[in-house]
């Protein structure tokens, strides 16, 4: 699977995550500050990753920073990404299975490497659900996009 990472930081959480996906047999994007060059404002490098996703270049993507809340809204920015901030594998199967999330938000300030493979393991072991209801709830997303106004 083609992954794009972004970090505000460079971190040793945001190294994990990019040496775990490798470690797993992804091929790895990385953005931010985990680019040498690259722009490493949270904003700027969420934004690219989301953008990988979004043109298909990536099939999924992890954005980080501190709290992960910048990251994730910035990701959500982008029409066709569906970003979560998950803190624990249980919300992170909850944003693949009922809210077929493609981008994965994370903090780096209180994710530790213990925490941070469960919710790896949850998310990419994860499929969206086929129940109509949660379908329904994705079409109505997906029509959210196709009528808010370019950025």
């Amino acid at each position: 699977m083609r992954i794009s990472v972004s970090s505000d930081m460079d971190e040793p959480v945001a190294r994990l995550v990019v040496a775990e996906l490798r470690r797993r047999g992804h091929e790895v994007r990385a953005h931010g500050a985990l680019e040498p060059g690259a722009d490493p404002r949270w904003a700027v490098c969420s934004e690219a990753a989301a953008r990988d996703v979004a043109a298909r270049a990536a099939d999924q993507a992890v954005v980080c920073c501190w709290t992960g809340t910048g990251a994730s809204i910035a990701a959500n920015k982008v029409p066709g990404v569906r970003a979560a901030l998950c803190t624990d594998a249980y919300t992170a199967e909850g944003a693949r299975r009922w809210n077929d999330a493609n981008v994965l938000a994370l903090g780096l300030r209180l994710t530790s490497e213990p925490v941070l493979k469960e919710i790896l393991d949850a998310w990419f072991t994860t499929a969206p659900s086929e129940d109509s209801e949660d379908r329904d709830n994705m079409t109505h997303i997906n029509r959210l996009d196709a009528t808010r106004p370019p950025s």
